[in-house]
């Protein structure tokens, strides 16, 4: 479980540091607080998602695992991309300060990630 928990500690850091960015970034830029904490929302749980989606196929067979990582994400991304066409078309938020936020937050919190893979698989190393 402390694998699970250093990752969540991070994810809460990193997102506290990211908004601080954000709310300095208000009144320069001009963004639409609205269209970041959209993109934010998606890419924080998509990030949950896939590191809860390692965790649980972690122990499992290498078939399973491939199924699980690989299949997770190529569903979280298809996810990601019907929400975003549909907020796109219907003009749900600000679309340039929604896009720019998602692909910053997305890369940020992609590296998150996989940090958070390779930690859980130096923990495995360390126990056996």
């Amino acid at each position: 479980m402390k694998p699970l928990f250093d990752f969540l500690l991070k994810l809460c850091i990193l997102s506290v540091i990211l908004w601080g960015i954000v709310y300095w970034g208000i009144d320069r830029y001009a963004l639409d607080v609205g269209s970041v904490f959209v993109a934010w929302i998606m890419m924080a749980g998509n990030t949950l998602i896939g590191y809860l989606l390692f965790e649980y196929a972690f122990e499992k067979e290498q078939a399973v695992f491939t199924k699980v990582v690989l299949g997770g994400l190529v569903l979280r991304l298809a996810v990601l991309m019907i929400i975003v066409a549909v907020i796109i078309v219907r003009q749900l938020v600000v679309v340039s300060d929604f896009v720019l936020s998602f692909f910053a937050f997305y890369c940020i919190y992609v590296i998150l990630e996989i940090l958070g893979y390779q930690n859980r698989n130096k923990q495995k190393k360390k126990v056996a």
